[in-house]
């Protein structure tokens, strides 16, 4: 038997943040293709420390549904599943290039597989680009227009912003959009500051968050003027110093992001059969840039992050 578990933050104050993992489980679990899959978090019940006691399975997939290698995904969920034998040097990453590794969990008799976080995924990409064409609702999108990769940013973890410029970088490489930038909340270039940096009328800004929550449903359209209040809403897209500002609200939202843990999982070696299929289109996806990818994908509803008047 062979499990998968999304391993989230969740939080204490805002209910809504773990609504996107809850999603991607159930969608991932209606596939068939884990005996079990189970969520767990930090800030909420189940808790990581006790969700490898509630699985019969013993080949356990554990992927991180965080942004950025740092903290919780070196310290805090290895050391709450209890692995023997982890450091973060099992990685062997530059901070963007985790896979997994395998440990055994022995106090619960499971052998772990410890993914790196979806955030750093190649896939996420292409969930970046799947969400510009959500919130613009143009599956061409990119001829004539900017797009604006968002992080949060800390000097605490320089891998925060690695994240950030590796899956900007990807997308500019693919020459659709005119242009591509890292912005960030709390170090620069801000994304405070979003007209100064594209000449396109037109900008997209996807912010590479797991939920939506506080920072972008109410610092980010504050600080980029998209509402002087975030409790008034604003508009999709919304006039900003002679730019058209779409803004997307969390990629984690989007309903590719099951795609991308199950990826995750099947390269660390787990069975995931026709799950890509039975979930969407990544493979189909990938590297598209033009009508066929629109035609390759099957009919999903849209995502919640958006907030519009």
């Amino acid at each position: 038997m062979q499990a998968l578990v999304v391993a989230a933050h969740g939080s204490h104050l805002n209910p809504d943040a773990s609504d996107p993992t809850y999603a991607h489980a159930d969608a991932i679990r209606e596939t068939g293709v884990f005996d079990e899959v189970r969520e767990a978090f930090w800030k909420e019940e189940p808790h990581f420390r006790e969700v490898l006691r509630t699985l019969e399975s013993e080949d356990v997939y554990v992927v991180p549904l965080f942004i950025s290698e740092g903290y919780f995904t070196e310290r805090v969920i290895p050391r709450e599943l209890r692995l023997e034998g982890w450091d973060p040097s099992c990685w062997d990453s530059d901070g963007t290039s985790a896979t997994h590794v395998t440990l055994p969990a022995r106090d619960v008799e499971k052998t772990v597989h410890y993914c790196g976080p979806v955030g750093t995924h190649d896939a996420m990409s292409d969930v970046i680009v799947e969400r510009a064409e959500s919130v613009t609702g143009d599956p061409d999108v990119g001829d004539g227009f900017g797009l604006a990769v968002v992080g949060h940013g800390t000097e605490r973890n320089a891998n925060s912003a690695k994240a950030i410029e590796y899956h900007t970088d990807r997308i500019r490489e693919r020459d659709r959009f005119d242009e591509v930038k890292a912005l960030f909340m709390d170090e620069q270039p801000e994304v405070d500051d979003v007209t100064d940096f594209f000449a396109c009328e037109d900008v997209v800004v996807v912010p590479l968050f797991v939920a939506d929550g506080y920072h972008t449903q109410e610092d980010i359209p504050e600080d980029m003027g998209l509402t002087p209040d975030y409790r008034l809403g604003w508009e999709v897209p919304a006039a900003v110093d002679g730019h058209r500002i779409w803004y997307a609200g969390a990629v984690g939202t989007e309903p590719l992001m099951a795609d991308v843990l199950v990826e995750r999982a099947g390269d660390a070696g787990a069975d995931i059969g026709n799950a890509r299929d039975r979930l969407g289109r990544l493979d189909g996806k990938r590297g598209q840039t033009g009508p066929d990818a629109a035609e390759t994908a099957p009919d999903r509803s849209p995502s919640a992050g958006d907030r519009r008047v």
